[in-house]
């Protein structure tokens, strides 16, 4: 990796003349700068010089020691250190005969990927019930754009399942006919895409990323009928891949381990329809008794405000509505209004429900996580039912009340069941909410529009980069226990520094490599700065910055920041590289990290676009140090 990166560098430097960069001014003369050259920093150049002999070169005991010493390896032995000596120096095509690093070879292995700040493996217990992990969750997953005039198709759905994404969210209408299911965002522009391409993309690309379950979680709007083809869809998609909820299951959840390589059903149960007399009565409408809960998240998500990284709807916003359109049906106000309050509205267009009974009940034996809304108000919804293992949806406002006027009813739910939070239907163009809240309250399924991008985004990336990428997190211990008066964790609490995090920024490289040489300025080479900003419980947050680098693509700032931290477990280091201008700083990658999980010592960072794609050069040699 690093020779290749070294051989477009060169290529890149014979268009200079001289290690010179040219920019032309106005279009008649050029502007000489000179190309830095890339070495290693003085840091890398003394811990070279403590673990070297004689200050010349690395033999792999000396290396070995460094690795368990300096940068905390655990389970190295020296053929493990060979076998990182031999794939930095190639001796397998070199005409080298032993293993010794010079100091120039050393920096070589900083910058190299194996030398990342994550574990790349699954390395937590797996073998806990399924609401003692935080579960990477999408949000509409079959949306190519925006909420209200996207297309549907199966290929989101397919990207998200690479990244790892364990939650697919499909919503089920019937066709025009009425005799087959569309997944789209009902009442809106979305153009469909068959349940079945849908159904074929997950077995296809389910377990290609991780070997944990995908739960695909349904909002379902079909009569019985259709309910009947899901079933029969479902079975014959999957096979035995399709889990088959037990009777243990009603009082605890299996264990992602004991469900690898499972596909799971999420929704509520369908009714055992009585004779269609009774038909007229369901609800058109929200249930009468309805405490005031949703009523005031209603009046709240106007005055509900995210930061500047996400742009904000009100409801009385005209462009949330659909434009005049056969397909904008007179009822489409009130089925958004059930995605802003997190309640359910139930439609009135089952017209077989005579012979639904017993279809109802083929559809209900595959669902193997019962999904409910908070009908009667959320803080009735958190009460417990023993014997009945379920899943709690509520949208992010919602969540947002609860968590100020009620929160410790809200930890202890999600001790024993799954809560799902939903962004605001007002996020029509599929923004985020911050995810910090829910996951402090052990939210497991914090549902994201994954075709969006944005800080929110990227910290959903960062949280799930834990355990080997694997889309299941081990919560924190407190999260899951109670004190001896039946205490559980309070965000809010005063707590002592459990730990103290040093983060050094020694240098950047390669956007010369991955970026034009006018991309950042048309004039001159850009002056890049890093952000280091802290995200987690509200007294753990922190912004730093290293000072601006003028005119250089590898960029030298050997600065060191210091966070103290309550509660490191959900903590997420995020660091944001940008140019400097003077009328708006450019993009120049990103990454989130779980400080949990991060490799003490000197490491090579991979940058990402604002998507979470990352660079193919762009990377941060960075140390980490836990006081």
């Amino acid at each position: 990796m690093y020779q290749q990166d070294e051989d477009k560098r060169d290529r890149r430097r014979k268009n200079g003349i001289g290690n010179y960069n040219y920019y032309k001014m106005f279009g008649c003369f050029n502007r000489k700068f000179k190309i830095s050259d890339l070495g290693p920093p003085q840091d890398v150049i003394d811990v070279f010089r403590l673990y070297s002999t004689d200050g010349s070169e690395m033999l792999p005991d000396k290396f070995l020691l460094f690795l368990t010493e300096f940068q905390g390896e655990e389970g190295i032995t020296i053929e493990d250190a060979q076998q990182i000596m031999d794939r930095v120096l190639d001796l397998s095509t070199s005409h080298l005969t032993r293993y010794a690093f010079t100091v120039n070879d050393f920096f070589h292995y900083l910058l190299d990927e194996i030398n990342g700040p994550l574990k790349t493996q699954v390395h937590q217990d797996m073998t806990a019930p399924l609401q003692h992990y935080f579960i990477y969750t999408g949000h509409n997953s079959y949306l190519t754009g925006n909420q209200l005039s996207s297309d549907s198709s199966e290929v989101p759905i397919i990207r998200a399942l690479q990244r790892g994404v364990r939650g697919i969210e499909l919503d089920l209408w019937p066709n025009n006919a009425r005799d087959g299911i569309h997944v789209l965002h009902g009442r809106t522009l979305t153009t469909p895409v068959t349940l079945l391409k849908c159904l074929k993309s997950i077995k296809e690309h389910a377990f290609v990323q991780s070997p944990y379950p995908v739960i695909i979680t349904l909002e379902d709007h079909l009569t019985p009928s259709l309910q009947a083809k899901v079933a029969e869809m479902v079975t014959s998609t999957f096979g035995d891949m399709l889990y088959f909820p037990h009777p243990s299951d009603k009082n605890e959840f299996p264990s992602p381990d004991e469900l690898k390589y499972h596909i799971i059903l999420s929704t509520k149960p369908p009714k055992e329809y009585l004779p269609s007399k009774n038909a007229h009565k369901r609800r058109s409408s929200v249930d009468k008794d309805s405490s005031d809960d949703e009523w005031e998240d209603l009046r709240q998500s106007n005055s509900d405000q995210d930061d500047d990284d996400d742009d904000t709807y009100s409801i009385s916003d005209r462009s949330y509505f659909c434009p005049s359109s056969d397909r904008c049906s007179a009822s489409s106000s009130t089925h958004r209004m059930s995605d802003i309050l997190g309640v359910d509205y139930e439609d009135d267009d089952n017209e077989d429900e005579k012979s639904g009974h017993q279809t109802a009940l083929e559809y209900k034996h595959l669902i193997a996580i019962h999904a409910s809304k908070p009908k009667k108000g959320t803080r009735k919804a958190l009460m417990d039912e023993p014997g009945k293992a379920k899943r709690l949806s509520v949208s992010e406002q919602a969540l947002q009340r609860a968590a100020s006027l009620y929160g410790a009813d809200i930890v202890r739910f999600t001790q024993k069941y799954i809560l799902r939070v939903f962004p605001k239907g007002t996020r029509v163009t599929s923004t985020n909410f911050r995810p910090l809240t829910a996951w402090m309250h052990g939210a497991q399924m914090v549902a994201f529009n994954m075709q969006g991008y944005g800080r929110s985004l990227w910290m959903m990336h960062g949280m799930f980069r834990a355990n080997g990428g694997c889309g299941y997190v081990r919560k924190p211990d407190f999260l899951m226990h109670k004190g001896p008066n039946g205490e559980v964790f309070d965000p809010k609490a005063t707590l002592p520094v459990k730990t103290t995090l040093k983060v050094k920024v020694y240098m950047g490289d390669g956007w010369r490599l991955d970026f034009s040489q006018t991309h950042f300025d048309a004039y001159s080479p850009p002056d890049f700065y890093t952000k280091i900003n802290m995200r987690g419980v509200a007294v753990d947050v922190s912004k730093k910055r290293t000072r601006v680098i003028v005119d250089d693509w590898t960029p030298t700032w050997n600065e060191e920041f210091t966070f103290p931290l309550r509660v490191p477990e959900l903590a997420l280091l995020e660091i944001l590289v940008q140019e400097y201008d003077v009328d708006r700083a450019d993009f120049a990658g990103q990454t989130c990290l779980p400080v949990s999980e991060l490799r003490p010592g000197i490491r090579v960072v991979p940058l990402h676009n604002k998507k979470g794609e990352k660079f193919k050069s762009v990377k941060l040699l960075m140390r980490f140090l836990f006081v």
